[in-house]
């Protein structure tokens, strides 16, 4: 009788023991299901932004149609910067968005997650500082520095100032996704 009641407890005790084994892969599998949800929010931003910036630029007549005043965004080696980072992190995302979904499928992928970890960290410090530099040129092209004697362009080019400044919000709003996704992936590490 002795020996049924210690069976019943070791029984007991590896149901629960499963039960909470089961309770982290389903809490992996959310943070993966998530992981991918925020990297095609991500490719979407950055796509977005590069596309935006990639197609700004407005012409402003003169008094002769011989001169005229023309702003793009390759005028400024800042937003040829920010293009080329957004495309490049785009393509990233577009490249790890396959992985997220076998992390849905193999929950304990361990060094998959990792690359990961680390890819997306220097995608989200290589965003990070095309959207900064692009912003800094932003706010001189609305305010202008008097000290410097660079007057605001945004009252002649208000068109291009509002997609350059459209453009800058889906890039920042990758740069939250990015941190994100790399909580996301150090929380699934660490339930593994």
């Amino acid at each position: 009788m002795m020996k049924e009641g210690k069976v019943e407890i070791g029984g007991g005790h590896e149901e629960a023991h499963m039960g909470k084994g089961k309770g982290k892969l389903a809490s992996i599998r959310g943070i993966a299901i998530m992981d991918l949800i925020l990297r095609i929010a991500a490719l979407v931003g950055t796509l977005g932004s590069a596309a935006a910036m990639a197609t700004t630029d407005q012409t402003l007549p003169f008094f002769t149609q011989i001169v005229r005043f023309e702003a793009q965004y390759d005028d400024f080696t800042t937003f040829k910067l920010f293009v080329i980072v957004n495309a490049i992190a785009c393509g990233y995302i577009a490249l790890s968005i396959p992985l997220s979904i076998f992390h849905i499928i193999r929950r304990r992928a361990g060094k998959s997650r990792i690359l990961l970890i680390i890819l997306d960290t220097i995608m989200l410090a290589l965003v990070t500082g095309g959207a900064s530099a692009a912003a800094a040129i932003v706010y001189l092209a609305h305010t202008g520095n008097s000290s410097a004697n660079w007057f605001s362009i945004c009252q002649q080019y208000q068109n291009f100032c509002q997609r350059v400044s459209g453009s800058l919000i889906g890039s920042f709003g990758a740069v939250v996704i990015l941190v994100l996704l790399v909580l996301l992936s150090g929380i699934a590490l660490s339930r593994r």
